[in-house]
């Protein structure tokens, strides 16, 4: 999901994840509410990239190709697409280890088997 906060991702976190999930977390203290459900694992990284156990590095990595997906591929990423943009970013993330064309025929595949997308059916219409 997308949020502009992390504050205001605490709401779903607490919703969608399940309770015996370990959460690995950066400093903020936007993730102290989190500590009355879940077992939280901080990370001060100005101290560390990794202590006792507590690791955001799947993530970095995660947000770092997103970045890079702005500077690369995609010219301009709208925050109205945001969630479409990170899911992309995630499935090249998931399967970066597999083959070009493993990777072609697994894109065509899935689009040829699927309906047409309800968010993106004549977005290039105008509406004027």
């Amino acid at each position: 999901m997308v949020f502009r906060t992390e504050t205001e991702a605490n709401a779903w976190i607490k919703r969608q994840v399940d309770p015996a999930t370990v959460i690995h977390a950066d400093e903020a203290p936007s993730w102290n509410p989190l500590h009355a459900r879940f077992d939280v694992r901080r990370i001060d990284h100005g101290a560390a990239h990794s202590w006792n156990g507590a690791c955001t590095n799947q993530a970095e990595s995660f947000f770092s190709r997103l970045r890079r997906a702005e500077q690369g591929h995609n010219d301009w990423i709208s925050g109205l697409y945001l969630l479409r943009y990170a899911q992309e970013a995630s499935w090249r993330e998931n399967h970066r280890r597999r083959s070009n064309g493993w990777q072609v025929k697994r894109v065509a595949g899935n689009a040829l088997a699927s309906k047409p997308s309800v968010d993106f059916t004549g977005y290039w219409q105008c509406s004027a």
